[in-house]
């Protein structure tokens, strides 16, 4: 049981929860500092004594590479044994993700790449083969955007195509979705304060939280709950609500982060009945090359005070 639960997004199938722990904690802790918290930050990450905080990766990763373990995430992109719900799913999460870069994509060229693919998207895929075959148009504009292909197309391609099948796994596949929320509401008790999920994680947070009594601060970071169509009306349960748990909920986004769609949740959450507990989203922040990066939003001063908020 821990005092903060971090629960990571996409593409984390090749890690673990120790080796996320240590990537995320110096971050956390250097963003609690920067927000001059500075014992809060030794407690959460230097301090062994009793006086620590307990912090606990909640890892649901190994779901999307284990070849017993239901979910799309670690097939290949021509395996036709898909599930045909996630692969649909998969399809429209690209073009809407597309959508996303050609109206607020930073760097210009992704603007004007976006929107000549999209042009070009409507009747892709007829008289393919196989039932991914209509899939290839959308991923294939994802990979050549410059915000998701920093090292190049052949990675790119791979890592949009992990992001796009497991959003769609987690949504699709019901032992998924009931297992990484388990893997959250193991590490929640009585003694949890905060809960911070980044990217797919704010979504298994989010549904997690609504099966727990709090009350938790909530934390979101890069998050997709508002993208409509996709995420939000598939959201259990519905319609979507701040859970009851939550006594307060700060969003953190990075206006260049293409995987948190609608950058305000406010106006998509209500608060819980008898609550005014509504999702606050804290002004822009700026994660430099890599707005979607789960450490570079946990080095932020922004954070640093949500999580000094939450703790005290």
């Amino acid at each position: 049981m821990s005092t903060i639960v971090l629960v990571h997004g996409i593409a984390q199938e090749q890690l673990s929860a120790d080796s996320l722990e240590a990537e995320w904690l110096p971050a956390l802790a250097g963003g609690v500092r920067t927000a001059g918290h500075h014992e809060l930050a030794d407690r959460l990450w230097r301090d062994s004594r009793p006086s620590g905080v307990t912090t606990r990766m909640a890892y649901y990763g190994d779901r999307f590479t284990d070849p017993d373990a239901q979910g799309s995430g670690g097939r290949a992109l021509d395996d036709t044994a898909l599930d045909l719900a996630a692969l649909d799913l998969a399809e429209r999460l690209s073009v809407e993700w597309l959508r996303t870069a050609a109206e607020y994509a930073a760097d210009p060229r992704d603007r004007a790449e976006a929107t000549r693919r999209l042009l070009n998207i409507d009747g892709a895929g007829e008289g393919a083969q196989g039932p991914a075959a209509a899939l290839r148009p959308a991923l294939n504009a994802l990979a050549r955007l410059r915000w998701f292909a920093p090292f190049g197309l052949g990675l790119a391609g791979k890592f949009v195509w992990r992001a796009v099948s497991q959003v769609s796994s987690y949504l699709t596949e019901e032992t998924v979705r009931q297992c990484a929320q388990d893997r959250v509401l193991e590490h929640v008790d009585a003694d949890t304060r905060l809960v911070i999920g980044h990217s797919l994680g704010s979504v298994v947070a989010y549904e997690a939280l609504h099966r727990t009594t709090g009350p938790v601060s909530f934390l979101t970071l890069g998050s997709p709950l508002g993208l409509r169509s996709i995420v939000y009306d598939r959201l259990r349960p519905a319609p979507p609500r701040v859970p009851d748990a939550v006594s307060a909920w700060t969003n953190v986004v990075d206006r260049d982060d293409l995987v948190a769609a609608h950058l305000d949740l406010e106006p998509y959450f209500p608060p819980a009945r008898d609550s005014r507990v509504v999702p606050h989203t804290l002004p822009f922040v700026d994660n430099g090359s890599a707005p979607h990066s789960a450490v570079n939003y946990l080095t932020k001063a922004a954070v640093g005070r949500a999580v000094a908020a939450a703790l005290s």
